[in-house]
């Protein structure tokens, strides 16, 4: 049997920076994944998915200019799309790999499973560990209809070679909207189908409307209050019986995508035999990331039960606390700073601290500025189709209590709320602020 200080459990960007920080300090420490190493943001989300909506992005931005200025028209080229892609990604598991040997880390590439409290199954190995640690992350949850098989997830979309005619999306949330997009400005005919009567319900509605109402202005059939009953494959294509507000139907597709939501990774890890506690939101952790049942055993990111939004920033961030209390003992507690959220659609929806449902909520005093910018210099320089923004300021002591906003380059404007929030700045600081100009973010005084 082999034994470790430390054994990490999942070798995605938490995973890593975990593994290396125990290894600097001495600490023999080892990592296993049962998946190429490099986790689900560097090698079936964020940064795969950035690279091809960011062509999407350009090809539609040339579209909205014609007859201003630009002439002559771009197409999506998915093939060559892909292979560009897969310049980001490819590289990414034999370069991690290097890194750990270099730092000194066992690797290992197997499922881990518990066969106690401090001793696991890895492959064909036996391994013990003073210390474990668990970022495996999530999974895309599974269709529990007739014909689920016939689905694909978003990991397998992001690997098409090529796409069909017709698409179509299960679940309103931000997986769909943003493939809808892309698939939609790359020539395919899309649907998203959505069994509740919101999208996107965690984000601030009255963006989200305007973000359905672009969407739908690009051609995306979105259907909510609707219900999938069954799939079927018919020669080359599949149908889709539906069930909603207009009763009983089918849909012919091409490809159905399904994205209903993430559920934490834990299948394989048996964590039963390792007393390590676990809900439908992940591993139970106290306020140091520690196992409440076995104190051998730390979690972060998406397999954890904590307070941090399910984004590779808050899996990183919680994986810093995680190491100083496996290093050090028990010193730090989490503290989670205003998180910026972005749906990467065309134009994006971004969003940082309380809707104004929230605020309500917690019977705030507050304020809203909100307004429709299209014809701000910026939005009418940009042919947004949508721009539009929503900020929460309190009443008591003018801080920025939240800040939503859908049009161009949203996913960078938010960003200065996000650090002005953090900083305690008023809203009259941002106010005053002299912003390069003309940039999106000399915006944000206005909105302030």
């Amino acid at each position: 049997m082999k034994k470790y200080d430390v054994l990490v459990i999942g070798a995605g960007m938490a995973g890593a920076a975990v593994a290396k920080k125990c290894a600097i300090k001495g600490l023999k420490t080892a990592i296993t994944d049962f998946r190429p190493y490099g986790g689900t943001c560097a090698l079936r989300g964020c940064d795969p998915k950035k690279v091809l909506i960011d062509a999407a992005s350009l090809r539609e931005q040339v579209r909205l200019h014609l007859g201003k200025g630009l002439t002559g028209d771009v197409e999506v080229n998915w093939q060559e799309l892909m292979k560009f892609k897969e310049t980001f990604t490819a590289p990414v598991p034999e370069n991690m790999e290097k890194g750990f040997e270099k730092a000194g880390i066992d690797t290992y590439h197997a499922p881990a499973a518990f066969l106690d409290e401090s001793t696991l199954q890895i492959g064909q190995e036996t391994v013990s560990a003073e210390k474990i640690v668990i970022v495996t992350g999530a999974r895309p949850r599974e269709l529990e209809v007739p014909g689920a098989e016939h689905t694909i997830t978003s990991d397998d979309f992001l690997n098409l070679e090529a796409l069909p005619e017709h698409i179509t999306f299960l679940g309103g949330g931000y997986i769909s909207f943003e493939f809808a997009h892309l698939a939609a400005r790359a020539g395919s005919r899309v649907t998203i189908i959505e069994h509740g009567p919101r999208p996107l319900k965690h984000f601030e509605q009255d963006m989200v409307d305007e973000l359905v109402r672009v969407s739908k202005e690009a051609g995306i059939d979105i259907r909510l209050n609707c219900e999938v009953q069954r799939i079927t494959q018919k020669a080359n294509e599949y149908e889709v019986s539906l069930e909603g507000e207009a009763g009983r139907g089918t849909l012919e597709t091409g490809l159905v995508v399904s994205a209903i939501g993430r559920v934490p990774e834990v299948g394989q890890l048996d964590l039963n035999k390792g007393n390590v506690r676990h809900g439908r939101k992940g591993i139970d952790v106290n306020e140091y990331l520690q196992s409440t049942s076995n104190p051998r055993v730390y979690a972060a990111g998406d397999v954890a039960d904590t307070e941090g939004l399910p984004l590779t920033p808050v899996a990183v961030y919680e994986g810093h606390f995680l190491s100083a209390n496996v290093i050090k003992g028990n010193s730090k507690k989490v503290n989670y700073p205003e998180i910026p959220t972005v749906v990467f659609t065309i134009p994006s929806l971004a969003s940082v601290g309380l809707t104004e449902r929230q605020a309500k909520e917690q019977g705030l005093d507050y304020k809203v500025n909100t307004h429709d910018a299209r014809q701000w210099f910026n939005g009418r320089r940009h042919r947004a189709p949508a721009y539009a923004y929503k900020v929460l300021v309190s009443k008591t002591d003018g801080s920025i209590l939240g800040a939503h906003l859908v049009g161009p380059q949203a996913e960078e404007t938010i960003n200065v709320f996000a650090v002005a929030m953090k900083a305690g700045m008023k809203a009259r600081d941002l106010k005053s602020f002299l912003f390069s100009y003309p940039t999106m973010a000399s915006d944000v005084s206005y909105m302030a």
